[in-house]
C-alpha cells in the first residue's frame, strides 16, 4: 500500500496546519502503509526529523500560491497516476484541494475563513480559488473536518454532503503542554526574548480583521485604565494580512509601550509562553478549531475566548467569553479574571479538566483509519 501526503501550504511546519502535520507523522506507528511525501524542496528539511524514513518528492519548483494551485488542478492526478498511490492524503485541503484525484483522496479542513466576512475582508486563498474551492471540496473522497462548526460550513458553504464529512478534532501535545511550576521572577527569559510579567498574552498570526487584534488592543487600554495594573500585551505571531494596520493601531495606543510583538514564536518555546502569563485572550472573529485555547489550557493558563466560530465549541465551559465586537465587553472579562480568585481559580481548573479531552493520539488513530478504508483495507 502506497499513500501520498501532500505537504504543500502546511507553512514549513510553522503554523497551526504545519503543527498538525508534524503531529500527525510524529504519531504514524509502524505499519505496512507507505507514506510518501510530495511538497516544495524546503518542504523537505521541515519534516525529516519527525518523518525520517518517508520518501520525500520535490515538486511545483514555482513559489507562490497560484503557481502552485495550478500545479493541483493540472499537474497533481498525472503525478499521482506515475507514483501509483493507492490514495492520497491532503492535510490541507482547505488551502489545496485538488480537483480530480486518480485515486482515492481524503483531504482535511481546519476552517473556511476563505468565506468569513464581506468580500472587502475575504483576502484568504485568493478570488481565483476561493471560485474554485467550493466544487474541488466536494470532489474529495473523504472529508475530515476539525471541529463540527468547520463541518456545517462545510454543509452550508460548499454544498458538501454530510455522509462525506467526519469530524476529527485536533489533539494537544500534553508532553509539551502542561502546567510549570511558577516562581515570582519578574523578567521571564525565552530565547530570543525577555518578556517582563506580568503580561497578558495572545498567540496568533496578526491578521486583520479577521483575529481580531486592534479591539484586543483597545480593550487593553481600557484594562490598564481601569485596573492601573502593571500588565503588559504580548501578540505573538507572524505577520499576515494587513498587519500594519494593527501595528499602528498599537503605536496609537496611550499604552504603546506596554504592547509587544514577537513575530513568528518558536513553537518549541510556546508552552513555556502560555505558562508565563497571568492569563490568554483569543479574540478572534473566526476560528475553525481554536487550537491556542486548548494549548493554554493544558498549561493551566485561565482563557478568555470570543463567543465566535468553533471557540464555544472546543474550549466548551472552560473559558470566560465576550462579544468579539464588543471592546467594553472584552475588557470586563480581563478585568473579572485579574480581580477575581475564585474564578481565576475555577477557569484554570476547568481549562485543564477540558484540554484531557484531547489527543494526537486518537486524532491520528482515526485519521489513518478513514485513510486505510478509502484503501479498501
Amino acid at each position: 500500500m502506497k499513500i501520498g501526503l501532500d505537504t504543500f501550504a502546511c507553512d514549513g511546519g510553522m503554523s497551526g496546519v504545519g503543527m498538525y502535520l508534524t503531529q500527525f507523522l510524529k504519531h504514524i506507528p509502524p505499519s505496512e502503509a507507505l507514506f510518501e511525501l510530495f511538497g516544495w524542496e524546503y518542504d523537505r528539511y521541515a519534516y525529516s526529523e519527525v518523518a525520517p524514513n518517508f520518501e520525500f518528492i520535490p515538486k511545483c519548483s514555482v513559489n507562490g500560491r497560484t503557481a502552485n494551485s495550478l500545479w493541483h488542478l493540472y499537474k497533481y492526478p498525472k503525478f499521482a497516476k506515475q507514483r501509483q498511490y493507492n490514495a492520497c492524503f491532503f492535510p490541507a485541503a482547505h488551502r489545496r484541494p485538488p480537483y480530480k484525484s486518480p485515486c482515492p483522496s481524503i483531504g482535511v479542513v481546519h476552517d473556511m475563513a476563505a468565506y468569513w466576512g464581506t468580500r472587502k475582508t475575504r483576502v484568504h486563498l485568493g478570488a481565483l480559488l476561493r471560485v474554485i474551492m467550493p466544487n474541488s471540496l466536494r470532489r474529495l473522497d473523504r472529508i475530515i473536518a476539525v471541529s463540527e462548526w468547520v463541518k456545517q460550513e462545510l454543509i452550508e458553504r460548499a454544498d458538501v454532503k454530510e455522509n462525506m464529512i467526519e469530524v476529527v478534532p485536533n489533539g494537544i501535545d500534553h508532553s509539551a503542554f502542561y502546567p510549570r511550576g511558577r516562581n515570582e521572577e519578574s523578567v521571564l527569559l525565552i530565547q530570543p526574548f525577555s518578556f517582563r510579567r506580568p503580561y497578558v498574552l495572545c498567540t496568533s498570526r496578526i491578521d486583520h480583521p479577521i483575529k481580531n487584534h486592534i479591539r484586543l488592543i483597545e480593550a487593553f487600554g481600557i484594562f490598564k485604565e481601569k485596573t492601573k495594573f502593571p500588565h503588559r500585551l504580548v501578540l505573538a505571531g507572524a505577520d499576515s494580512n494587513d498587519a500594519e494596520k494593527v501595528r499602528e493601531a498599537a503605536a496609537a495606543s496611550a499604552w504603546r509601550a506596554d504592547i509587544f510583538f514577537t513575530g513568528h514564536f518558536p513553537i518549541k518555546s510556546l508552552p513555556e509562553l502560555y505558562a508565563g502569563s497571568d492569563f490568554v485572550v483569543i479574540p478572534s472573529m473566526y476560528e475553525g478549531f481554536g487550537m491556542g485555547a486548548l494549548e493554554a489550557m493544558a498549561c493551566g493558563v485561565p482563557v478568555l475566548c470570543a463567543r465566535a466560530g468553533s471557540l464555544p465549541e472546543n474550549a466548551d465551559h472552560a473559558a470566560l467569553y465576550f462579544d468579539p465586537l464588543d471592546v467594553e465587553d472584552m475588557a470586563d472579562r480581563m478585568i473579572t479574571i485579574s480581580t477575581d480568585r475564585a474564578i481565576y481559580n475555577e477557569c484554570r481548573n476547568l481549562g485543564l479538566e477540558r484540554a484531557k479531552s484531547f489527543s494526537w493520539d486518537k486524532c491520528v488513530k482515526r485519521t489513518l483509519q478513514i485513510i486505510y478504508e478509502m484503501c479498501g483495507k
